[in-house]
């Protein structure tokens, strides 16, 4: 009997790609649903995110404990383990160029410079549903974040695709740090209502 609509496959079973589960990366030049450049995830990626306010101890006379002064807000930080996996014709290559595509975003950008040498990795795009970022209507939103490192390991235990020895199943792990420009940084009442997603 054919799954109802919602579910992570069609009613033929094939994966459906999920459409609010993307990473945009600037210069990507596969076309999707979405548009240019998305890397748009079939599978629920494994998330963590994390972010630490930094105080500090001003110690005060007679006091019991010292006063706690805010100092910084840390750098948020959202991991996240992403499968890959191949399900029907035409996923191998798709999964071998949204791999290249992740890992180009920790490389310097060298065309196109105008005449400086070379310039920063993009800034990318991340979203899932509403885990990350939402609107006041509850809608998800995405999040400006750089990439800081990647690391993917391909298994032995699984087929593999003799023309590119990809293999039909590999996980890709990237952790990111969010960004926003100077007159966009969020406080806790942006926070509460929206996340902080992209202004």
């Amino acid at each position: 009997m054919p799954r109802p609509p919602g579910h992570a496959t069609d009613t033929t079973g094939r994966l459906k790609e999920l459409e609010d589960c993307y990473i945009r990366v600037p210069g990507y030049q596969r076309n999707t649903s979405l548009g240019m450049g998305y890397v748009i995830l079939k599978i629920l990626p494994e998330i963590q995110d994390s972010k630490s306010a930094a105080y500090n101890d001003e110690p005060i006379m007679g006091r019991s404990i010292p006063l706690k002064t805010f100092s910084h807000g840390e750098n948020r930080q959202i991991t996240m383990n992403c499968p890959f996996m191949v399900a029907e014709e035409g996923d191998i290559f798709r999964n071998l160029s949204d791999l290249k595509a992740l890992e180009s975003a920790v490389y310097p950008r060298i065309d196109n410079t105008g005449g400086n040498p070379f310039l920063p990795p993009p800034v990318c795009e991340i979203k899932c549903g509403s885990l990350l970022a939402s609107s006041s209507g509850g809608q998800g939103e995405s999040v400006c974040a750089i990439l800081k490192s990647y690391s993917v390991s391909f298994p032995q235990d699984v087929p593999w695709d003799q023309t590119y020895y990809l293999p039909y199943k590999f996980n890709v792990n990237l952790t990111w740090e969010v960004v926003y420009t100077t007159d966009e940084l969020p406080g806790q009442e942006k926070i509460l209502i929206s996340g902080g997603g992209t202004p």
